[in-house]
């Protein structure tokens, strides 16, 4: 009789290297998006003044998970060459589409976890992020 090594530990091993390659892409994502941000804004997404900036680009919000102090603006800014975007946040009405190079801000005052989403596009391309918001 032929023994088999059990399949549980081969499958969570590949789990763990899917989800490595995964954060690889996101990363490289990210710097992409970040290089269309300069590109477009003239000055890296972290000199931005008075706001958090998460880009929007490739049906992906960067970063799509941030924590900032209650009364903190966050701006979405549409680094896409072609797509629209909104942001939707709990409580609040649906922001208006952001085409490329256009923003959307919203100021943070509760504290709180805060899912938010992009309202043509959290289905179907699950854009979702979530802005954790803390005491100052």
């Amino acid at each position: 009789m032929r023994k088999t090594a059990p399949i549980l530990p081969l499958v969570a091993a590949l789990g763990a290297a899917s989800s490595a390659f995964a954060e690889e892409d996101t990363a490289a994502l990210c710097a992409e998006a970040e290089e269309r941000y300069v590109e477009m804004f003239g000055a890296p997404s972290a000199d931005a003044e008075g706001v958090v900036v998460v880009k929007m680009y490739k049906y992906n919000f960067c970063p799509a998970a941030i924590t900032v102090p209650v009364g903190t603006t966050v701006r979405w800014a549409n680094v896409d060459k072609r797509t629209s975007h909104s942001v939707k946040v709990p409580d609040e009405p649906e922001s208006d589409r952001a085409f490329p190079e256009e923003v959307i801000e919203f100021t943070f005052l509760t504290e709180g976890d805060q899912d938010y989403l992009c309202g043509p596009h959290w289905e179907t391309q699950k854009m979702i992020g979530m802005v954790t918001v803390v005491a100052k």
